[in-house]
């Protein structure tokens, strides 16, 4: 299974893993899993990081690559092809990230892993839900 991370998800994997439900922890910890990550995941956190919001030890530049290595996370591209993808989304709220992740599951054909009910509510990609 190819699965793309949260940011929440991604934080709280490394900086957090008590937030993570056993399934999830399952399937993140499965060899056969692919785990991808989206670089809209990391310009949240750089915003989060910025407001002071996410604490992030030696700061985005630090935590981001040495997560990625750690993790063996893919990075999935950010595309043209998802941006108008987005245009297709339906959730019940307007956030530009969720929509770019949600269209970046559904152009890579990847499993949205998350906690945010929210995206949870989308119909249109598969999720697995931190519960």
């Amino acid at each position: 299974m190819k699965l793309l991370l949260d940011t929440h998800i991604w934080v709280w994997t490394v900086s957090d893993p008590r937030k993570i439900s056993r399934r999830v922890a399952s399937a993140l910890q499965n060899s056969r899993n692919e785990l991808w990550v989206s670089p809209v995941s990391t310009w949240e956190m750089v915003l989060l990081y910025g407001k002071g919001r996410l604490k992030l030890e030696g700061g985005p530049e630090v935590w981001i690559p040495k997560s990625v290595a750690l993790m063996s996370l893919r990075e999935a591209p950010l595309t043209n092809e998802i941006s108008l993808a987005t245009r297709g989304i339906v959730l019940p709220h307007s956030d530009p990230a969720d929509r770019l992740l949600a269209a970046t599951a559904l152009i890579h054909g990847l499993t949205l892993v998350t906690a945010d009910r929210n995206l949870a509510e989308s119909k249109q990609i598969p999720i697995l839900l931190n519960r």
